[in-house]
């Protein structure tokens, strides 16, 4: 029997999505927005997806509007393009046989909203809210956000035999929400963690940060170790002690290259086991290479070593990672203002260039003006050498002469 409750506001985004709503009930089939963003809703928290459901078919669909994409055709998802912002309008249906624990190798569509909801993975994502703020729960989903309580729709081994990846979401969740995941739905993830290695990993690697992110964080990777999901993602199964220290501390991360520097700093890692983790993560490039100057630089704060060169090769950012990273406060006082303070932020602020420099007759073209180049950059950054031309030709010139 459904829950009706009446909500107090529709927040902007909906409201600009209600003439494809009412547009498709005048013409006589149900239209409802769906999943995340009616949970966030109703918690108030930022909405970022603004999903649709409806009993119209795809192609049923696409005959009411005038400029449609067919972006999921057969999962039965349709984006209509009239009202300026696209938004992707997915017709009730039921799905089976999940051979690779993730993709349903069957889609059939329905013209019942209660099928639709059944299929979806946890309780506080499978309501309905419709154009006069009227919220559908079948299956308890408001009660068990009023209890901050994550629940699988149903029997939680069918839910993630369906679709594995479902209990990083529920980690994830719990990690965002600052909620505890259900006893039967806990005990199904670590009944069924190793399908997660049957997941593409960059899926996981989605999951894992978002609840790396999360406001409870430790409290997600205490999870990850309880159910083994841990075991099944790269890397991590080698290295549970630190993991387990990690999760015994708070810790507030802002962005992805602070999620892996927590990583492989705790592990220990150098530049080159830095970025074999991270092409296991499928991670971007420009993050491994960040990671790195991060970490670089987080093994000089903990030798108290940081010199103006470590502060000056991890960039800007990369200082401000480290200071969020690292536990003792009292170590990294003071690092952004020793940042701010060099004489040069980057090699294009040395007040000479090596085409200057073979003008003046201080050299010729050769492979050796890189290293002249090189030597001048240094050490303006360390301070021994004014950043003025005539002091860099000088310098350039007793460099030479010295080799």
């Amino acid at each position: 029997m459904a829950i009706i409750v009446q909500m107090v506001e529709i927040p902007k985004e909906f409201h600009e999505a209600l003439p494809i709503l009412q547009k498709i009930e005048s013409a006589g089939y149900e239209a409802y927005f769906v999943g995340g963003s009616v949970r966030d809703t109703i918690l108030k928290r930022p909405i970022h997806d603004v999903d649709i459901a409806t009993s119209a078919y795809p192609s049923e669909v696409k005959a009411l509007f005038k400029r449609t994409v067919d972006t999921g055709i057969e999962h039965g998802t349709v984006m209509i393009l009239d009202h300026g912002t696209g938004y992707e309008v997915t017709t009730f249906r039921t799905e089976s046989g999940y051979q690779d624990y993730r993709r349903p190798d069957h889609v059939t569509f329905v013209r019942s909203l209660k099928e639709d909801l059944k299929r979806r993975d946890f309780t506080i994502n499978a309501l309905a809210l419709a154009e006069n703020g009227q919220v559908t729960d079948l299956f308890g989903g408001l009660s068990d956000m009023r209890k901050h309580i994550i629940r699988a729709v149903g029997d939680p081994n069918e839910r993630f035999n369906e679709d594995a990846l479902r209990m990083m979401r529920a980690v994830r969740f719990a990690s965002q929400l600052d909620f505890k995941i259900e006893d039967a739905t806990l005990a199904g993830i670590a009944r069924h963690s190793q399908l997660l290695a049957k997941i593409a990993v960059e899926r996981s690697h989605t999951e894992f940060v978002k609840m790396m992110l999360g406001s409870d964080a430790n409290h997600g990777l205490k999870i990850m170790i309880q159910t083994n999901l841990y075991q099944h993602v790269p890397i991590l199964g080698e290295h549970l002690v630190q993991l387990r220290q990690i999760a015994d501390t708070d810790f507030t991360l802002t962005n992805e290259v602070q999620v892996w520097a927590l990583l492989a700093f705790k592990f220990g890692f150098n530049s080159q086991q830095i970025t074999r983790f991270l092409k296991r993560w499928k991670t971007a490039n420009k993050i491994i290479n960040d990671v790195i100057l991060t970490v670089e630089l987080l093994f000089a704060i903990q030798r108290g070593q940081v010199t103006n060169l470590t502060l000056y090769h991890a960039g800007s950012e990369n200082v401000d990672n480290a200071i969020a990273v690292f536990a003792d406060q009292s170590k990294t006082t003071g690092l952004s203002e020793r940042y701010n303070r060099l004489a040069i932020k980057n090699k294009h602020q040395l007040k000479i260039t090596g085409g200057e420099l073979i003008k003046r007759g201080v050299l010729k073209p050769s492979p050796q003006l890189g290293q002249v180049l090189n030597y001048l950059e240094q050490n303006v950054v360390a301070d021994k050498i004014n950043n003025e031309p005539e002091d860099l030709v000088q310098a350039a010139i007793d460099f030479l002469n010295e080799d």
